[in-house]
Formats: C-alpha cells, structure tokens, sequence
C-alpha cells in the first residue's frame, strides 16, 4: 500500500494494485485441482512421497520462474559477434534473469536421471513427473520451456547408436543433467522452409571418420546450446542427420557461425538465430546408407510435438488463472465481472477447454503410445493455447493490451506454438500418412470406445468410423483437402472420451463428469435448429470454478 501515492481522486481501493493479483505468486500445484487430480491417478502409491517436490515446485514457478520470465522478456538474449580483435566468437550472451530461473531449474529437475531413479524407488512414475514439471514451467515461459527441452533426447539418443565411442563420451558429459537441460538444438530449417525435405540446401561430405558440413540454417531454438542435430543433404543425394559441436575433436572452434538473432514476437527468452555452417566438423547420426537415423528423428518429431502441445496447455492454463483472478477483482456495472452472466459464460467454457486440453496431453505423455496421438494433441493444445490467451486479453479489456498486464506476453509467446514442429497443414498429413501407411486409426478408434462411457459419444466414435472409411474412398487431392475437418473430428472425439474416463476415477464429486458432458455437448451434440438457444437453463458456473481454482 505504502509503494505508490495516493491521488485525490482515488475515493476508493477499486484501482488498488494489490487487488489485482493475477497467477504470479501463488503456488501453481496447490491452486490447480485438476493437476493433482491427475497426479493422484498416474502416481497412485508414489503420490505422497512426490507431493512435497509438487508443492515445492509449484512455489518456484509461481514465484522466482514467473518473475525471471518477464524480466527476460524485456532484456532478452543478446548476441556478441565478434571479439575485441574482431575474430568471430558468435557467443550468445544470457541476460541474468533467464542464468537464475534456469539454475532454480536445474537444482529442482524432474526430469534429470538422478530425480528419476529416486521417483522410481519410491513408486511414482518418473514420466508423470516430468509431465507435471513441463506443464507449470510452460504456464511461466514456454520460451524457457524450449530452451532446455528442444531435441536433447534426439542428441543423446541418436548419438547413443551411431557417433564415434569418444564424441558419444562427449555428447554424455554435455547432457549429465538429462536431456531438459538446455544443451541442444535442431537445426532443420532453412531459407526454404522447414518442412519439404526435397528442398533442402545444406549438404556434408565425408572425411574419414567425420564429416564436413556447409550450409545455413534460417531458424536454429537455442543457439546457445552445445549440441546441434543438423538435417544435411549426402553425396547421394539423401537426407540425413549430423551432429556438430562448437568444438571440433581437437579442441579447436568448429566452423559455427551466428549470424544474427531473431527478433521476435514472443518466447524472447529462447536465443533464435540463424546459423551458418563452413566445413564444419560433423557426425552421422545414421548407418550409412540405412535411414535409420532420420527414421528414428522422425520419431523424436513426435515426442517434440507433444512437448509443444504441451506449452499450448500451459499457456491456456495460465490465461485462465489470469482471467478468473482478474473477473473476481474487477468491477463493472455495480459488481465484479465474474457475477456477470455472460463473463461466466466465457470463463467456463474456457474452464472445459482448457481441461480437454489437458486430458489430451497428459494421456500423449503418460498414456498408452497411439501412432495418431501426437498430431491429433499438438493440432488441438497449441491452437488452444492462442484462442486461450486471446480471450484472456479481452477479460482484461484494454488493460490486457499493455505490456505491464502479464497476459499480452502469453499471446506474443502463444503464437509460436502453431508453428513449431509442423503446423495445422503438416500435422494433418502426418495424420494421413499414419493412416495410409499404418492404418493408426484402427487402434486409436479401438481405445476411444474402451475410453467412453455416454451414448453420445459412443455413437461419435461409431460416425468418426464411418468417416475414416468414407475418406479412404475419396480421390487423393479431395482427401488431403478434408483432411482438417477429419482430424479435428478426432480431437473431439478423443478429448470427449478421455474426460468421460477421468469422470470414473470418482476423486471430484461428479464434477469432471460435468465437465465430460458439457465438453460432449458442445462438440459432438447437434445443437437442433435454434442453435441450443431453447436449452433448459443451468449454471454450472460455481462447480467448475471451483474444481478448476482454489
């Protein structure tokens, strides 16, 4: 109260800054009823020993990663080219908000192997944990998120099976921490894009042991990484995957250069650049000739997709702590937003999204593997999380439209996740091609009826059947045209069901089965001629805002 003046005009403590605490400061595990709902159910015994690490965690996210977040976003990254004789060092230089979020980071890492035997020994899944860590980091800063997750699992495993005995020992000591620990970065794209392979321009030639790898990649996350996977074009013609460090074997700087960072719109807290190799020492990450580097890659590019999913979730989950926390504080026509009937409106339905959302992206990470899941998750959660922090602005009204609100950054940094390993069009021909060549629907179709309990959705799924096969019969060019409307058909489907499972788990009164049908209801119901318009009145408003924020 004491920290700002008090203006004549102030007659009241309606504009006091201290109402208008949003998510920043609160402990984001003990405020979110549906993430421990989860963890209740995928650690079952191992619950009690991992919910003090969860309470602890949700405190430093909350707290010291949140703050360090939007300091980073106002000092980003900052690039020092050359050295005071004018030698090229390209060294990226970390402002020191972003060193103390991540050193906190490291010190509480879930997702680091000695964190991950300990869970083990006490009964609780490690791949749980690491989701619940991704999940609350991704509501502070999704660009952090990418800094210490992008393609560390690609590095150490491909690695694993092709680099030389002595670059393998030195790929292990970069990622001692686990692979989310900021040391590696994809290097696919190109002035050309990222996705047509065909078109790729960087090539390598092999030179003894090693090779040597030219070329220049338009759009290289974390540049400041030690480790790089490279797509590069071989002599024959084919694409494959190289790993180059900043060192070469000798211990001399390899031909990596940064020609600049990115300036861009959001997730500044990642280094962005564009990255130019001269014959630089590099590595096979393949058998030669096999493809079986770029197989396994591809692969990787699934578990990589759902890591982004899961920052679209994060991002929607912050935008709708920020809205209600916001809806509770301010008024307007004589009483707090959150009582206006057509705010709570928006707010639930944002409430049952976002726990679609969630569903889905949990069940990617700790669920059963589905060949069609990651496409399906990423299509779903990285869209959501940009209508999420959209809408999260409009609650704010024009306050959400400056910088000193938290909730314009969350658009800015939303806006990348769409993008990021294959947009809508790219994930929708993924979703063709495991199809076609793999016929993934068949299981995936298979647990969506173990999945659901209604006769409204059963009966979806047993439409979204007869779909797949009307789609396999329709010329090739029409079919790649629909395939956004089918994919999208098995998003709801797939979301519908998995909320109906988590309505059995019996741990929230009946509320997730609220939340089951009313998501059901929305998009898989045939709304009748007056668009639901003559429905039974119902407010369910204080249940879901009540399991959803505490």
């Amino acid at each position: 109260m004491g920290r700002y003046l008090i203006e004549p005009f102030d007659h009241s403590d309606r504009y006091a800054t201290e109402r208008y605490q949003g998510a920043a400061g609160r402990n984001w595990w003990t405020c979110d009823p549906t993430l421990r709902l989860l963890m209740r159910r995928h650690l079952g015994d191992g619950f009690a020993w991992a919910e003090p690490h969860l309470e602890r965690l949700g405190a430093l996210m909350g707290g010291l990663v949140a703050e360090c977040a939007e300091e980073t976003d106002r000092n980003p990254p900052r690039l020092e080219k050359y050295d005071k004789w004018g030698r090229d060092v390209s060294r990226v230089v970390m402002p020191p908000s972003f060193q103390a979020a991540r050193a906190a980071l490291m010190e509480d890492n879930f997702t680091s192997p000695s964190f991950a035997e300990e869970a083990r020994a006490n009964g609780a899944d490690p791949s749980a944990l690491a989701a619940a860590w991704t999940y609350l980091l991704d509501q502070a800063d999704i660009g952090m998120g990418c800094a210490l997750g992008t393609g560390g699992d690609m590095v150490v495993s491909l690695a694993e099976k092709h680099a030389p005995p002595d670059v393998r020992d030195r790929v292990r000591e970069i990622f001692a921490d686990g692979y989310y620990s900021g040391e590696a970065a994809q290097m696919f794209t190109e002035r050309t894009g990222g996705s047509d392979l065909a078109a790729l321009e960087a090539w390598a030639e092999p030179d003894g042991e090693a090779w040597r790898l030219t070329g220049f990649k338009w759009f290289a996350s974390n540049a400041n990484g030690s480790a790089f996977v490279v797509l590069a074009r071989t002599p024959d013609g084919s694409v494959a995957p190289f790993l180059a460090l900043w060192e070469r074997r000798d211990g001399s700087r390899n031909g990596v250069r940064i020609r600049r960072l990115k300036d861009k719109l959001g997730t500044r807290s990642v280094a962005s650049a564009e990255v130019e190799f001269t014959d630089a020492e590099a590595f096979l990450l393949a058998g030669r000739g096999s493809g079986s580097g770029l197989g396994t890659m591809m692969k990787l590019t699934n578990a990589s997709r759902l890591g982004v999913a899961m920052m679209g979730v994060g991002v929607a989950r912050r935008a709708l702590v920020e809205s209600i926390c916001y809806a509770r504080s301010r008024e307007a026509f004589g009483r707090p937003l959150i009582d206006q009937p057509l705010m709570r409106r928006k707010l639930a339905e944002l409430i049952v999204e976002v726990e679609a959302a969630q569903a889905m992206v949990f069940d990617g990470l700790v669920g059963p593997r589905l060949r069609l899941g990651p496409a399906l998750i990423k299509l779903r959660a990285a869209r959501l999380g940009l209508t999420a922090a959209s809408d999260a602005i409009e609650v704010h009204g024009g306050n959400g439209y400056i910088e000193q609100w938290p909730v314009a950054r969350l658009l800015r940094d939303a806006q990348v996740n769409p993008i990021w390993e294959g947009g809508d069009n790219i994930l929708c021909l993924d979703v063709r091609r495991a199809m076609l060549r793999e016929e993934a629907h068949v299981p995936f179709l298979a647990r969506l009826r173990a999945l659901a309990t209604s006769d409204l959705v059963h009966a979806r799924i047993d439409d979204l059947s007869k779909a797949v096969a009307a789609w396999h019969g329709l010329d090739p060019a029409l079919a790649e045209e629909r395939l956004y409307p089918l994919a999208q058909f098995m998003a709801d489907a797939y979301a519908a069901a998995l909320l109906e499972d988590q309505a059995g788990w019996g741990r929230d009164d009946g509320r997730k089965a609220l939340v089951a049908r009313l998501y059901a209801e929305a998009h898989l119901a045939e709304r009748g001629p007056l668009r639901g318009i003559d429905a039974p009145a119902a407010d369910h408003f204080d249940a879901l805002l009540a399991g959803a924020l505490t």
